[in-house]
């Protein structure tokens, strides 16, 4: 296996021998990723910091059933879990929402309170949905360090896939505090990126 970044950054042998008998997954703008076996990928990325930054969050996360399990860390790599599933927005463009994958998106936003995250958002990419409809999370970005008071990016998701209604009236049903204090925020959120609009 070759290596699919040409960035200058040093790995170890073992690392660079774990890389080439493992499998490529992809390729993003923080780095690669390649499956090592059924249980582990090993993530390459570009920017020392990213790398520790991610692995904090991870390692603070990996007692929640939604987070992955962290294995090993370097400066430029992570060894975590596998995360199988679909990605909530491939789901999305050919499932509809229900009431229990509702529940865990909530319960999710929940944890990341309860973790002490400032940014309760994430986006439909970094999301799997599990047979039981329950959510694992992978590359969680900047949680402790970006403010973020509501799930934007997650909710311009579902909107982009025409499934905001069941999510709000699912979400209703759930919790009527959050439905009421979520949807008056990103509709706040929707009327500023119009105006932008008509300003370009």
């Amino acid at each position: 296996m070759s290596r699919h970044f040409t960035n200058a950054i040093y790995l170890s042998d073992e690392v660079e021998n774990i890389i080439r008998s493992s499998k490529f997954l992809g390729k993003g703008n923080n780095g690669v990723v390649y499956r090592i076996d059924n249980e582990r990928i090993i993530k390459i990325f570009n920017d020392k910091k990213v790398c520790e930054t991610e692995y904090i969050i991870l390692k603070s996360s990996m007692h929640h059933p939604s987070f992955p399990k962290v294995f090993d860390y370097g400066d430029f790599f992570i060894v975590r879990e596998f995360v199988d599933g679909i990605r909530l927005d491939k789901y999305l463009n050919h499932n509809p929402l229900n009431q229990k994958l509702v529940r865990s998106l909530v319960d999710l936003i929940n944890d990341f309170k309860e973790l002490g995250y400032k940014k309760l958002d994430i986006r439909c990419k970094d999301l799997y949905v599990q047979e039981d409809f329950s959510i694992k999370v992978i590359d969680p970005k900047d949680n402790f360090d970006r403010e973020m008071p509501f799930p934007r990016h997650l909710m311009r998701g579902i909107l982009k896939r025409d499934s905001i209604g069941e999510f709000f009236y699912y979400l209703q049903k759930i919790d009527r505090n959050l439905y009421e204090s979520w949807r008056s925020q990103f509709k706040e959120y929707l009327k500023k990126l119009a105006e932008k609009d008509k300003k370009l």
